[in-house]
């Protein structure tokens, strides 16, 4: 191998005290790379994994920071720098802070408010998605999301809305509002920090301000008054009863005599047919128990119910002797019970089909919820994660795609977006959700959190902002130690202050940084940049940041808009310097298109969040999100050279 030494100065992020960085050109005889060659084939594989999924954006990450290290494109003492990067700690400390304030209650009184809208459509997506927008300003854009969905999917329902319209809508309202301030989006503080190891002063909290809440106002404007008319209009898929049809499922099965499941208990009967059997509830003496708090005996005259299809039906009764119930004589007031809840309140004049009356959700603890992008739940199955066992969670359904899966549960392997039927314990099944990643969707009452802590979350942020705007401390130390406070003071439990900490987030920030940096010191950015000068010599610079806008954005849609942002900085910095202007507009610029990723269901965990709840298709995306891309390139472009000028 021949070396080239390549001079460059030694990156803040990577403290590692090296003033000269030697990257050597890979020789194989036959086969001879330049580091930029190597960078680029690195990070062409990366973006390749990203794009297909089969592996995780975090394990990918981390593949792509080794492989660097190997071909050494990053130094092995610096390689794992990137965790104590001022960029990854501001991240964690602001996603502990965003679960302090749903914890306090800060949200749930703004959430509150917003169920008193009327049942004007524009009113509603007006409040809806101005209050993601508020509230994503100021913690995390999945966390904002995830806590407006249910006040969305119960406002749908009292006003018989489809939730299609209000879903995709939020979920893009959610990634604007993060336009607004530092700590709105990682991709921000990634912009800033960047500003910082390049120039020694950092973008300050309220530096994006001017350009995000113009950007944002105007994406509200048009989703509010023309963008929802291009989402599609699906019918109702987010109540138990609809997304899966649950009382057409609904089995009545009687433990006779002679029956081979008498004496079993219900764990027994699953390892007997090798199946996750979701039992409902039993009965016994005109006595009803939850399936998952019935431990004992099954006894002749027992009665379960529970969710099969004609197939699974057969299987119970050729393996357990199990008759069904043609007739609901016998369980004529069990049948009672088990009336939804929710029927009953707002759809007390429609006939249950086929006679079966729905389920009772309430009493038998079901719930729906979906499957986050960094759930240990993705490409596993029943099996695997022990639901039962570990989690005290029964499945009942899985939906995908906006349709019920009729496959068997136990083949199931779950992917991101799946929407879940559970059915658990009362007390424990929030805990078994947070711990498995997923996102409950089933209406729950809203609470005002404690007034103490309420003024205390709201104080110490408030004390943070202030440290960071008068320069008394940096946004990292600001942050954190507004995020220890809130967890030495107990407004938000410790091991919920770990369990806040979005793991692959980290991670992927992490090691895309000295990637990222790679790319500059390896000479790849300004190839890249001369290329595009070099094609745009004779444009006005404006066509440039155009143009930058539009590749930051398409390769926000397909990876991790961090990952975007780390790869974009660099190359907007070289463009500035080719033109010799200003870089911050070209910073500003890869700030705002690598937010806005409205294309697709993978550009940000907020569209897949909604991509089952909502019923949506891959194709559905981009009808809204194309337009609102370029209403938000339309605005931004002009605002960022009038606040930042070139």
């Amino acid at each position: 191998m021949s070396a080239e030494e390549i001079s460059v100065e030694s990156s803040s992020a990577q403290g590692s005290g090296v003033e000269t960085l030697p990257i050597e050109t890979l020789d194989l005889g036959w086969l001879s790379l330049a580091p930029s060659t190597l960078v680029f084939i690195v990070l062409g594989l990366t973006l390749a994994g990203f794009i297909w999924g089969r592996f995780r954006y975090d394990l990918v990450a981390m593949a792509a920071l080794l492989g660097s290290v190997m071909l050494g494109l990053v130094p092995a003492e610096g390689a794992f720098a990137g965790f104590g990067h001022p960029a990854v700690i501001t991240v964690a400390a602001v996603l502990i802070l965003s679960r302090g304030f749903e914890r306090s209650g800060v949200v749930d009184i703004i959430a509150h408010q917003a169920l008193k809208v009327g049942e004007n459509l524009l009113l509603q997506l007006l409040v809806l998605v101005g209050t993601v927008v508020l509230l994503s300003g100021i913690m995390n854009n999945v966390g904002a999301l995830a806590l407006l969905l249910p006040v969305a999917m119960r406002m749908a329902r009292e006003h018989d809305t489809s939730p299609s319209i209000l879903f995709m809508p939020l979920a893009f309202g959610s990634l604007l509002g993060g336009l607004t301030t530092l700590i709105g989006t990682p991709p921000n503080i990634i912009i800033s920090s960047y500003r910082r190891d390049v120039t020694g002063e950092a973008f300050s909290m309220f530096s994006f301000s001017p350009v995000g809440i113009v950007v944002a106002l105007a994406g509200l404007a048009f989703i509010v008054l023309v963008g929802w008319r291009l989402t599609p209009r699906r019918n109702s898929q987010v109540s138990t009863s609809d997304m899966f049809d649950t009382a057409n499922y609904l089995i009545e099965l009687k433990v006779g005599e002679e029956s081979k499941a008498k004496g079993l208990t219900l764990q027994q009967v699953r390892d007997e047919l090798d199946e996750t059997v979701p039992v409902l509830a039993v009965v016994r003496d005109d006595n009803r128990r939850a399936g998952y708090n019935f431990h004992g005996a099954l006894e002749e005259g027992d009665i379960l119910l529970l969710e099969a299809g004609p197939d699974e039906l057969q299987t119970l009764e050729d393996k357990l002797g199990l008759s069904a119930i043609a007739e609901r004589e016998e369980v004529t007031d069990d049948a009672e019970l088990l009336a939804n809840e929710e029927n009953a309140d707002g759809n007390a004049d429609k006939e249950p089909s086929q006679g079966h009356q729905p389920v009772d959700t309430e009493g038998l603890q079901l719930v729906e919820a979906v499957v986050r992008n960094d759930s240990m739940m993705i490409n596993r199955s029943v099996r695997q994660l022990r639901l039962n066992h570990q989690f005290g969670l029964h499945l009942v359904a899985v939906a995908r795609d906006g349709g019920r899966l009729k496959q068997r549960l136990r083949d199931i392997r779950f992917k991101n977006g799946d929407v879940l039927l559970l059915q658990g314990g009362e007390k424990e099944i929030s805990d078994s959700l947070a711990s498995l990643g997923c996102l409950p969707l089933a209406s729950r009452e809203l609470h005002l959190g404690q007034p103490r802590k309420l003024a205390m979350s709201i104080a110490i942020f408030g004390l943070a902002i202030i440290a960071m705007l008068f320069d008394l401390l940096p946004a990292a130390v600001a942050m954190s130690s507004a995020a220890l406070i809130s967890l030495l003071i107990g407004v938000l439990p410790l091991r919920e202050g770990y369990q806040a900490i979005d793991g692959p987030v980290i991670v992927l920030l992490a090691a895309m940084i000295p990637v990222g940096e790679a790319l500059e010191t390896s000479g790849g950015a300004d190839l890249i940049a001369n290329g595009l000068l070099r094609f745009g010599s004779d444009w006005p610079v404006v066509l440039t940041l155009i143009g930058l806008f539009l590749l930051s954005t398409l390769l926000s849609n397909v990876v991790n808009n961090a990952a975007a942002a780390l790869l974009m900085a660099p190359i907007a910095v070289s463009l500035a310097n080719g033109f010799d202007v200003s870089l911050d507009p070209f910073l500003m610029v890869v700030a705002v298109s690598a937010s806005c990723a409205f294309l697709t269901p993978i550009g940000h965990q907020s569209n897949t969040l909604v991509l089952g709840p909502g019923g949506y298709r891959f194709g559905d995306y981009w009808k809204l999100g194309l337009p609102l891309s370029l209403v938000v390139l339309t605005v931004s472009i002009p605002m960022i050279l009038w606040v930042w000028p070139l």
